[in-house]
């Protein structure tokens, strides 16, 4: 099961552990990105999207899926 957060961002299974951060920092709200009192759960929530990437290439996914 894939994390409904990071289906969201859409992206191919092709794309870079970069590409996938940008998404995920762009996904944010800027209010939650100005908060510094949110920075350690954005940090996990960066790291879940980068974990749930890398397992999704792990499996060859059809990046068309």
């Amino acid at each position: 099961m894939t994390d409904p957060a990071y289906q969201r961002l859409g992206l191919p299974a092709t794309a870079s552990p970069y590409t996938v951060l940008r998404s995920a920092v762009r996904a944010l709200h800027p209010d939650t990105r100005a908060v510094r009192g949110f920075r350690a759960a954005r940090k996990r929530f960066y790291q879940q999207m980068l974990c749930a990437h890398a397992a999704r290439q792990a499996a060859g996914d059809d990046p068309d899926s």
